[in-house]
Parts: C-alpha cells; structure tokens; sequence
C-alpha cells in the first residue's frame, strides 16, 4: 500500500507576501518603539555579572539538589540568589547582588555565612571552599566590552553585505537584524528577567541567526534577477517564497536545539535558551515580512539598476566555457 507524504510546507509555495509590506513594517515599527520604551523605562535587571556582589561557592557531602537550595535561600531573603552546579553534583556556586550601602569584603563575608547557615543542615552538611566580592567596576568592565562586541557584529555585517550585495541591501539587513535584537532585549526589560552574560551571549546569537536567514533571501534576489525579467516588488516575492522552505525547516531545527537547551541546561543558561527561542521565531518572521519589504521603500527602495550583476560578476560569465 501506497502511503502519501504529507507534506506541511507546499515544494513550490506562491504567498504574495509582499502584499502585507505596509502592515508587516508598520507592526514592526510599533514592536520597536515599544521594546524601546520598556527599555527606556523600567531598564534591565542586570544580574551579578554586571551589578557587581558576592560569589559563593559550597561543597556538600553529598549531591545537592539545586532547585531546594533556591527555596531556602529565597526563605531565608536572597531571594535573587543564582544557583547552578559546577565540577561535581556536590559543588554549587551562588551569586548574590550587593544590596543597598553593603559594597564591601567585610559585608561580602557575613553574606557567605549567612548563605551557608540558610543551606547547611544535618542531613547534608555544607562547607564553604570560596568566597569573595565581585566590585562593580568589573560589570562596568564587561558592560563597555558588550558594547564594543556589538558595534564590531554590526560594522561587520555591514562591511560584508554591502561588498557582497549592494548598499540598500546592507542597510536593510541591519535594520532587520537590530529589530531583532531590540525586541528579544524589550522583553527582558518588560518582564523584569535576570539580564546576564549568558543573556548577552543569546542577543549575539540571535545576530548571527537573523542575518544568515537574510542573506539567504537576498542571495536568491541576486541570482532570480539574472534569470527572470520581472518588477523588483514581483521578484522579491518571488525570492521569499522559493527560501520559505529552506527557512522553516532550518529554523525549526534550531528551534528545538534551543528548545532542549532551554529544558535541561538547568537554570544558568535558561535567559540564553529563551532569548535564542524568541530570537529564532522572530528572525524567521523578519526574514519574511521585514527584510525584502524594507527594500521597497523610500531610499533603500531598489531598481533593476540596483539588481544587475556587477561588472566583475559579468565578467567572470563571460569567461565561463
């Protein structure tokens, strides 16, 4: 017996999503003003890494469970308090953020030992292996490096698309590329979730992920243009909908790799997880509705000049057998 494919993504799908141009760049528009309002207003709730505090690390006799360590700790006041295990199960290291006036080792050491009285008990005793205070000048440190991490990502891309595509291409790639991110980093702001290094790591990905899937659509720009002979609007949609495959497919791959990251990388890596999620999902839409639709619009609107092959591009043709 004959069984059918079924098959979720048509071979050959024909979306006029040009169509929705306006409306996808207006609700893109009004994403951004909003991600940055909640940034504006309420700001990150930057973690240790960069507020600077104090660093636990304990060794229990016996394989500790990291989820009953946060309830205690909560219970005892440090309810911000970040667990993760590392070596062995029995080794756990716990971040404090300084508190109001305490910035000091003095401070950071009765913090410790408040940290151990909270955990220690009968059943699985605890001992401190290490203790110190983290200043702040150390976040201002990585914050600045965050900084720099960006400017150089984006300078970078633009470097590369506009020596590969055409200016208006690489404009349209980095505006797409930075919705992106300003929407993954506006909903850490909005919600208030622990914003750390792992975090950062995640925003960087995300970059990374945005505008590969960009360059795949304006790559089959480029080559559809040598082929067909039609109006850039009718091409570019053309271009979106031969990639549509290609694009959810890989974004679904790496949508559960995040996935599983997020589920079982315990609770260190649980803000780089979701902001890889959020970043995937709304990287492929942008690829979709934000990035062949920019292109159509006031100076980064392109023209068939804008689209024919390079002179060295033709001279290479030329030189083909």
């Amino acid at each position: 017996m004959k069984l059918f494919p079924l098959h979720l993504i048509p071979a050959s799908p024909n979306v006029n999503f040009m169509r929705l141009r306006w409306i996808s760049i207006g609700v893109a528009i009004l994403l951004a003003v909003a991600a940055s309002a909640a940034m504006g207003i309420k700001g990150f709730n930057y973690a240790l890494d960069f507020t600077g505090g104090t660093l636990v690390e304990l060794r229990f006799d016996r394989p500790a469970d990291v989820d009953h360590v946060r309830e205690q700790l909560a219970t005892a006041g440090y309810e911000g308090a970040q667990v993760q295990t590392y070596g062995s199960g029995s080794d756990l290291l716990v971040r404090l953020q300084n508190e109001s006036g305490q910035d000091n080792a003095a401070a950071s050491a009765a913090a410790a030992k408040a940290v151990l009285a909270a955990v220690d008990s009968t059943a699985n005793p605890a001992h401190i292996t290490r203790s110190e205070f983290v200043g702040p000048q150390v976040g201002k440190d990585l914050a600045r490096n965050a900084v720099w991490a960006l400017l150089f990502v984006i300078i970078g891309f633009l470097i590369y698309i506009a020596f590969r595509f055409e200016w208006k291409f690489a404009i349209a790639a980095i505006l797409t590329t930075l919705h992106d991110v300003l929407i993954v980093a506006g909903f850490f702001a909005f919600t208030g979730r622990e914003f750390d290094l792992t975090v950062l790591a995640g925003l960087l990905s995300v970059m990374g992920f945005s505008i590969n899937d960009t360059i795949v659509v304006f790559d089959r720009v480029r080559e559809n243009f040598r082929n067909l002979r039609v109006e850039p609007v009718e091409l570019l949609n053309r271009s979106i909908n031969q990639t549509l495959s290609r694009t959810i497919i890989t974004s679904f791959v790496a949508f559960l790799s995040a996935l599983a990251l997020y589920l079982y990388g315990g609770g260190s890596l649980e803000g780089m997880a979701l902001s890889q999620m959020m970043g995937i999902v709304i990287g492929t839409i942008s690829s979709i509705f934000i990035a062949c639709p920019l292109l159509t619009i006031g100076a980064l609107k392109v023209s068939k000049q804008d689209l024919m092959p390079k002179a060295k591009d033709l001279e290479a043709l030329a030189r083909r057998p």
